[in-house]
């Protein structure tokens, strides 16, 4: 199945400003170097919307426009303790039944759950509702604290900004790491993280963090990656203790610089086997790995698939047999 073009996203009475946000900056027209997409906002019946935010959003397309997408996502609104009009549940189950992905975040798994498509299926939802959606719909598994659930051609994502996640999981999915990196980047966010609702960013902290020393401490083990990098070398770069050190990488990144470590060697490992034809034994060192097999590991407990296996999906380089000298990293044409 190609990766998806043909993207619309349901607009419901009341729908959230920032889903609306959300989507757009994603799917909407963006520079080069990124993934194009056929982007349209669509509603019961075009004409103004009314917000959550007490204005109101122009949206030309009806609900014909989800029948030609390839990724339809119901947003959410503020009536959604109310099911949809029968033809939007309609729509939703045609785009199912023909294929095509079916996502929502946050309040707006209402509709799928309306709509049948979450029954015996694992969802989420914003913290606060879980409870309301699977007291409704108990033949949905509701799981509060991901930020995301990829049920194959259906996915459900957590509250408000955690449509930023499960919208780049989708690119990551479809199009790859690099494609993925590229519109976090451009949105200053990180295109992945780990945890839950409950946790903060999981990831590099942005370049203008307001820490200098500490942004000057993580902007070196970028560039050392290869290293073993412990949090001792980290904090004497700093200048302080350990415990001082791990305190205020904390309070600046919302998580330990242990998992901030493996989630940057995970992702550089990514852009390396997308764009490069680099062995993973050679990709392994790379990003600071001792060997394939730990790198191996590593990816499949975080990613769910091999190495080898990710490469396969994402680029068509074969890799060289073992023991030839590492290329020079290429980028992809």
């Amino acid at each position: 199945m190609p990766p998806f073009v043909n993207v619309a996203a349901y607009a419901p009475p009341g729908v959230g400003v920032l889903a609306v946000g959300i989507v757009t900056e994603v799917f909407g027209p963006r520079g080069e170097g990124s993934p194009a997409f056929d982007f349209a906002l669509c509603t019961d019946r075009p004409g103004p919307v009314p917000t959550d935010s007490g204005g109101s959003l122009g949206v030309t397309s009806g609900l014909d426009r989800l029948a030609s997408a390839d990724l339809l996502i119901a947003l959410p609104g503020a009536d959604f303790r109310t099911p949809p009009a029968p033809a939007v549940l309609d729509a939703l189950r045609a785009a199912h039944e023909r294929g095509a992905l079916v996502a929502a975040h946050c309040v707006g798994a209402f509709a799928l759950a309306a709509a049948g498509l979450l029954d015996h299926r694992r969802a989420t939802t914003h913290w606060r509702f879980a409870e309301l959606l699977a007291g409704r719909h108990p033949a949905v598994t509701v799981e509060p604290g991901a930020l995301y659930i990829d049920e194959g051609r259906v996915i459900t994502g957590a509250g408000a900004a955690a449509g930023f996640d499960m919208c780049l999981h989708l690119l990551r999915r479809e199009y790859g790491a690099a494609a993925a990196n590229v519109v976090a980047r451009d949105m200053v966010l990180p295109s992945h993280r780990d945890g839950g609702q409950a946790q903060y960013l999981s990831a590099p902290v942005p370049e203008d963090c307001q820490d200098e020393r500490l942004a000057e401490v993580l902007a070196w083990a970028r560039e050392h990656l290869h290293e073993p990098l412990p949090v001792a070398e980290l904090a004497r770069r700093a200048l302080m203790s350990k415990r001082s050190f791990a305190r205020r990488f904390t309070a600046a990144t919302g998580t330990t610089p242990h998992a901030w470590l493996r989630n940057l060697r995970l992702s550089s490992a990514e852009e390396l086997l997308e764009t490069t034809d680099l062995p993973v034994e050679e990709i392994a060192h790379r990003v600071g790995y001792g060997s394939a097999a730990v790198l191996r590991e590593q990816f499949v407990r975080r990613r769910g698939v091999p190495p080898r296996s990710y490469r396969r999906s994402f680029t068509s380089t074969p890799e060289r047999p073992r023991g030839e000298p590492a290329a020079p990293a290429r980028e992809r044409p």
